[in-house]
């Protein structure tokens, strides 16, 4: 038999299927600033008007063993999602708006199903938080990754005047941070809520704690703060603004305070969602080691002075999004 690509576990006429398929998809995340659809080599964007010294803020991620779950459960329209509202989060942090994204996916074998499922994510992602999907890769791995098994990353570009981004600089003692609450586990912690959970439960199982299935739980969408950060922002004073990723609250808070300050957490200003209370019970883990690999149950953290607190919580609630006072900066 003669070698083709195909025998070697590479289908090209899927890829061009699955392209086809995901032009419009694509098509509807479109702003004003893209100048080329899906087809040449590279992307193009305008640069927006009325900034006076723009800064492009970059970011690029994946959403780790979250795919696992997402592969096992075969439910894949969120993970895309997922992957759009952390890249956001990490650059709107820094005070800017996002502009466009790409994203890179790699399968073991394409199944265009599939694939499509990912993008519907990804395109909900964009819309829902003003960007643009202009630009993509996909991969077909046969020997890299097992049949049913994919990854993806994505990297985002956003833009900030100079004159408007927050960093650590203006953090000071006496600050208040306040804690945005969290989906659940987001899109960190899943190697080991994975090995304690599923030596127990089947992610179709019902949990009455949870009022979910496991697998259902375990795919809750990663929130986006963006519409949060930008409300606050525009009618206060934020000193600093970290997202609660790897590495949890005080390893990701610890960036953006200055070296010279203390964090000073309240852990029991809140109460974290039940899944994290079903990971430590199940897995018998410390409390030191959950805060460590997980958010617990706080997604986003705004650091403020302490006179703008109760205003600024206030706004959030109207948002209806939940917050809590989980501690403040010291000397």
């Amino acid at each position: 038999m003669k070698a083709t690509y195909s025998t070697a576990g590479v289908n090209i006429n899927e890829g061009d299927k699955f392209v086809d398929s995901i032009k419009p998809l694509v098509k509807a995340t479109f702003s004003k600033g893209v100048l080329s659809g899906i087809g040449n080599f590279g992307a193009f964007f305008k640069i927006p008007k009325g900034f006076k010294d723009p800064v492009f803020v970059a970011s690029t991620d994946g959403v780790g063993t979250k795919l696992k779950v997402a592969v096992a459960y075969n439910k894949h329209d969120t993970i895309g999602e997922d992957l759009v509202n952390h890249c956001v989060n990490d650059i709107a942090v820094c005070g800017a708006s996002p502009l466009f994204f790409l994203d890179y996916m790699a399968f073991g074998k394409l199944r265009s199903k599939v694939a499509v499922e990912i993008v519907k994510g990804l395109t909900r992602g964009c819309r829902n938080n003003g960007c643009s999907l202009i630009g993509g890769e996909t991969a077909e791995m046969p020997g890299l990754y097992a049949k049913d098994d994919y990854d993806v990353a994505g990297t985002i570009v956003g833009v900030v005047e100079q004159t408007k981004i927050i960093d650590k600089k203006n953090v000071k003692p006496g600050d208040v941070l306040i804690g945005l609450a969290s989906s659940g586990l987001h899109t960190n912690g899943y190697s080991l809520a994975r090995k304690v959970l599923l030596r127990k439960y089947k992610l179709s199982a019902y949990i009455p704690e949870l009022k979910n299935k496991l697998g259902s739980e375990l795919l809750k969408v990663h929130s986006s703060y963006l519409r949060a950060m930008q409300k606050v922002t525009s009618k206060y004073k934020v000193h600093s603004i970290s997202h609660i990723t790897g590495g949890g609250i005080l390893g990701n808070t610890k960036r953006v305070v200055p070296k010279n300050l203390k964090i000073k957490i309240d852990w029991n200003a809140w109460k974290p969602n039940p899944i994290f209370g079903l990971i430590q019970r199940t897995g018998r883990i410390t409390d030191n080691e959950m805060r460590k690999v997980f958010n617990m149950g706080i997604g986003l953290i705004f650091i403020v002075g302490r006179k703008d607190a109760k205003a600024i919580t206030e706004q959030l609630r109207k948002q209806k999004i939940k917050n809590h006072i989980i501690g403040e900066i010291t000397e």
